[in-house]
């Protein structure tokens, strides 16, 4: 059982690109984004984020974002799925981190419409309705390799109580604060084929952020667009992720050419 949030760093990441967080959502498991983080190891640093579980797990996503700071630190991204962009949001407006990409996610269970107020129900669905290859595959919109199901919902009883004690938690905590005002970099991705966060939360969701956040909307995608459309997803992140290069250093394609602000390539 873990007890606090578990990094992995992926081997191989850009050692002068980004450092940048991949946080999963509710009931998911941060390897999920695995295929996601190999698109973007050529021009960032990602990092695989696991949270505790159990009777760990009963905190909402203000504490979880103060565990996951005590574990990562400052970072420069944030790339957010679904219940993750709560916990991104209090990074993001305390100072921890300058970007933040939403991916079927929101700040507040308000943007999500009327199935925000029975964001709480995900829990007990998850212990009795006991989520599996049909579950995921629908989340993705997509046929889901058994192998990978626990990727995308929680299958084992422990993962199963933990997002029960989650779900509860959630609306314990007041939720972030509008990243609109903030200069914090964001990019929202959405899903048109999502069940659980519907595409019309993309609006809603855009008006907290800062003016001109580009929104982009995946065809074919669902709920986990990272999962299900990995190539699509570092398509959109890779520029964004590029203009968050440490200060005085660019990112640039694959192989790497690191070019020094104000000189020549």
């Amino acid at each position: 059982m873990r007890r606090v949030v578990e990094l992995t760093d992926v081997e191989g990441g850009c050692a002068q690109g980004p450092r940048v967080l991949l946080l999963p959502g509710l009931g998911a498991r941060g390897a999920g984004f695995r295929a996601l983080a190999d698109q973007l190891k050529a021009v960032a640093r990602p990092i695989l984020v696991e949270y505790p579980e159990g009777e760990h797990a009963a905190c909402g996503a203000r504490a979880l974002a103060e565990q996951v700071l005590r574990a990562a630190g400052t970072v420069d991204a944030v790339v957010a799925s679904s219940f993750g962009g709560m916990v991104a949001a209090h990074l993001a407006a305390g100072g921890a981190a300058r970007g933040v990409a939403f991916l079927g996610s929101f700040t507040r269970t308000a943007h999500v419409g009327a199935r925000g107020r029975l964001i709480a129900m995900m829990g007990p669905i998850a212990v009795l309705g006991r989520p599996g290859v049909v579950a995921a595959s629908l989340a993705a919109w997509r046929p889901v390799p058994f192998g990978q199901v626990a990727d995308v919902v929680p299958t084992t009883g422990l993962e199963r109580m933990t997002t029960l004690r989650r779900a509860f938690a959630i609306h314990s905590e007041p939720p972030p604060p509008d990243l609109r005002p903030l200069k914090v970099s964001c990019l929202c991705i959405q899903g048109d084929r999502d069940v659980l966060v519907p595409p019309a939360t993309l609006e809603r969701l855009a008006a907290s952020l800062p003016d001109g956040t580009p929104r982009h909307v995946l065809r074919g995608a669902g709920h986990v667009p990272y999962f299900s459309h990995p190539e699509a997803c570092a398509r959109l992140l890779t520029p964004w992720l590029q203009a968050l290069a440490p200060a005085g250093r660019t990112a640039v394609g694959k192989g790497l050419t690191l070019v020094e602000v104000g000189s020549a390539a």
